[in-house]
């Protein structure tokens, strides 16, 4: 058993804690990580707002990590103690129906089907004052140490610096892929990106390797634009300087509405507005924010008969184990920078400051 210090979540709308707890070894087919670096992403704030209907507390968050193999259990294959490991918040077990479709990037063992409170087994490897602590996504990456499944790790390159590519676990390869993989962003085509945080800024650094002449950058934080336009961004619009909905502003200024759109934020609001401010016949409309389980969204069925394509989209679309590490790879060869989307690094004991920083868009 290892003791380390963790970020733990007690209870639903309450600040982290930074606790002692224990960490026990890896059973059979696991892999216990020292995690060296961690970001804070979105989905962390919607588990700590009770946006998650199948999440159990008290619960270790984080789902967007890097770290190096401690140890692994017993028939272990892929990775070995000393390797630099991705945890993956998306596991490919590789053996169900969507894990051997060459055209999914889904797997049954997610926690969209299945909970992922507790280890496959159903027993946490966690526990702090005594108390059973609960898994997030498998991967808990608020905690020194965790313990992973093994189809729930990717082994990535050795020369990684860990404290830049832990973003790859879920903020980069999300937007990233949202472009290239759902959407396959044509050359020539115009784009426009609801909402440019971490996320939306890796949309807009997928438009842009995809081709996109022009990509359109919304949001009503005109803070954002600057870094918006640095990453490819040709135009910045926030809805707030327009008396009309940003769909018919995004209409105008393109004729006949966008090539292909992306939602970033996760409001039923402009889950609709990004889908009429693609054009009416071929658009595509890419959901990437979360909304809160159980939201409804209402929407004019003319804006799909006439041909519009909307789709949502896990983790970019790629098959996390099989491409986490090429994704790393093009990172070391300067294929993107990814660096950028870096505000701030702060020490876990920290952890609510970075939430403070995250809510207030910083």
């Amino acid at each position: 058993v290892i003791r380390c210090r963790a970020a733990v979540a007690w209870a639903v709308g309450k600040p982290l804690s930074v606790e002692e707890v224990e960490v026990a070894p890896p059973k059979a087919g696991e892999v216990r990580v020292k995690i060296v670096a961690t970001g804070i992403c979105h989905t962390d704030e919607h588990l700590l707002e009770g946006c998650f209907p199948n999440v159990d507390f008290p619960v270790i968050p984080g789902h967007e990590g890097a770290g190096i193999v401690e140890s692994v259990g017993e028939g272990v294959t892929s990775v070995k103690p000393g390797d630099k490991v991705i945890p993956l918040c998306l596991p490919q077990c590789g053996e169900c129906s969507f894990c051997l479709n060459p055209e999914s990037n889904y797997c049954l063992k997610s926690h969209v089907s299945v909970p992922q409170n507790l280890l496959p087994d159903k027993t946490s490897r966690f526990t702090c004052k005594g108390k059973q602590i609960h898994h997030f996504l498998w991967v808990s990456t608020f905690a020194e140490y965790t313990v992973i499944p093994e189809y729930a790790v990717a082994k990535i390159d050795a020369a990684a610096p860990l404290d830049k590519v832990c973003l790859l676990g879920c903020g980069f390869p999300t937007g990233y892929g949202a472009a290239i993989n759902p959407a396959k962003v044509k050359p020539g085509s115009t784009c426009a990106v609801f909402g440019v945080g971490g996320v939306g800024l890796s949309v807009v650094m997928g438009c842009k390797a995809a081709g996109a002449s022009r990509i359109i950058a919304v949001d009503i934080n005109k803070d954002k634009f600057a870094k918006a336009k640095e990453l490819g961004a040709t135009d910045c619009i926030s809805p707030h300087d327009f008396k009309k909905p940003i769909q018919e502003v995004l209409t105008e200024m393109t004729g006949h509405g966008v090539d292909y759109s992306f939602e970033v934020i996760g409001h039923a609001h402009t889950m609709t507005a990004a889908l009429a401010s693609c054009n009416m016949n071929t658009g595509v409309c890419v959901m990437v924010g979360e909304l809160a389980s159980g939201s409804v969204i209402s929407l004019d069925p003319m804006l799909l008969l006439s041909g519009r394509t909307w789709k949502g989209t896990l983790l970019g679309g790629w098959k996390m184990r099989d491409c986490i590490p090429k994704l790393v790879s093009s990172y070391l060869e300067k294929k993107f920078n990814s660096d950028v989307l870096i505000t701030h690094t702060l020490p876990i004991a920290k952890v609510n400051e970075g939430f403070e920083l995250l809510r207030a868009g910083k």
